[in-house]
């Protein structure tokens, strides 16, 4: 099986959307699609591609602007975490498999930068981390369904204890580089950094 994974910059926040492609079923699955819709359309129509699902890492606007146009033009399903209270037709939770082609997606929950948030493990190689890690950095805990202690959890309890060898696709542009790793993370990132619970609160306010 051919799988591929583009990862666009869009908007004027950096957001990455990504296209998450089974080359030989030629069926992809739409990551949080938000501005320039312009040039997902374009990759599917040169591509023939079949739009199976969209899948948000969470239900921030900046992450699911393009939902409606999205769903409505290709027919395609929406995909979010059981706690989002946004439009969509299929709910997740955490270790669901979401199947693109013959891609297996692994549902990751990692609530702390909202309530919904998830990570994606793609074929154990790939996981778009959504506003839950950044390449040095990890989300916001200040907006609404924020929490740090979720955070914590999410980070210290899940994220922390991934394969290094996994390639991490973030939700923004952020950091240094666009792609990294969570080894490289784990050395590099003073976020994932070993302290106590109290210490992350401390460090994050």
């Amino acid at each position: 099986m051919t799988f591929v994974v583009e990862q666009i910059q869009v908007g004027q926040m950096e957001n990455f959307t990504y296209l998450v492609i089974d080359k030989d079923e030629k069926e992809i699955a739409v990551i949080d699609p938000s501005w320039d819709l312009e040039k997902i359309f374009e990759i599917i129509k040169k591509n023939s591609y079949h739009v199976k699902y969209i899948i948000n890492t969470h239900s921030h606007f900046d992450h699911i602007l393009g939902n409606e146009q999205i769903a409505t033009i290709t027919k395609c399903q929406i995909i979010q975490h059981e706690n989002s209270k946004d439009k969509h037709d299929i709910s997740v939770k955490d270790k669901d498999i979401i199947k693109v082609g013959k891609i297996t997606m692994e549902v990751i929950s990692t609530p702390g930068h909202s309530k919904d948030s998830i990570c994606l493990i793609i074929n154990s190689q790939i996981i778009i981390t959504g506003d839950t890690l950044f390449v040095g950095n990890c989300g916001r805990i200040d907006l609404p369904g924020g929490d740090i202690n979720d955070m914590y959890e999410s980070l210290f309890g899940k994220i922390i204890k991934l394969n290094d060898d996994l390639i991490v696709y973030p939700g923004h542009n952020y950091g240094n580089k666009p792609v990294s790793t969570i080894g490289e993370e784990k050395k590099n990132n003073y976020v994932l950094s070993p302290r106590t619970k109290n210490e992350f609160i401390e460090l994050m306010y």
